[in-house]
């Protein structure tokens, strides 16, 4: 079953991928995919493209799948490692998500992290404490690790307002819990 479902999404993400996502399996192991992030337009993953590893357990879609970035982010909801805290891949899973969803859903983190349940306690002082900080520190993680390569044409635009920004009490994020 987990094979038939994995097969059905591949096909469906090449028809009609998620803007800024692509994955694919690596050969012939479509339970090993990986896959890309686009950074999210007006945050300071903007110009960055994060890869990401994907791995199918073998009840997908009654289980999540796993799925750690390889491009080093600074992010308070993403560790040192790559391991990604998002309710959607733990508590609020559901057979009803796609793979697409999901890429969608970390891209969003992206926009939207959530300081209060962090796994980078480091990212997520800075991120409350001082966001321009934060901020400038994000852009240069994004410039130095997740540089597209020569020739990509990313598919999300940018906009004219910039998401990530706090409102006039400081507070900003999001409810993902991890």
């Amino acid at each position: 079953m987990a094979l038939k479902r994995i097969h059905k999404e591949l096909t469906e993400l090449q028809r009609d991928p998620p803007p800024g996502c692509t994955a694919g399996p690596i050969g012939t192991d479509y339970f090993q995919w990986t896959g890309t992030i686009e950074g999210p337009p007006g945050t300071p993953y903007e110009g960055g493209l994060f890869n990401v590893n994907i791995t199918f357990p073998q009840n997908y879609p009654f289980s999540a799948p796993r799925i750690s970035f390889t491009t080093q982010v600074y992010h308070p909801n993403i560790s040192e490692t790559g391991a990604i805290c998002l309710d959607t891949l733990t508590k609020n899973w559901s057979a009803s998500l796609s793979i697409g969803k999901v890429l969608m859903s970390v891209q969003q983190l992206l926009a939207d992290p959530n300081p209060n349940d962090p796994l980078d306690s480091m990212s997520a002082r800075q991120y409350r404490s001082n966001r321009e900080r934060f901020n400038r520190t994000a852009r240069q993680y994004t410039q130095q690790y997740a540089s597209p390569p020569d020739g990509y044409v990313f598919t999300t635009q940018s906009t004219t307002t910039p998401a990530n920004n706090q409102d006039s009490a400081g507070r900003g994020g999001s409810g993902n819990s991890g």
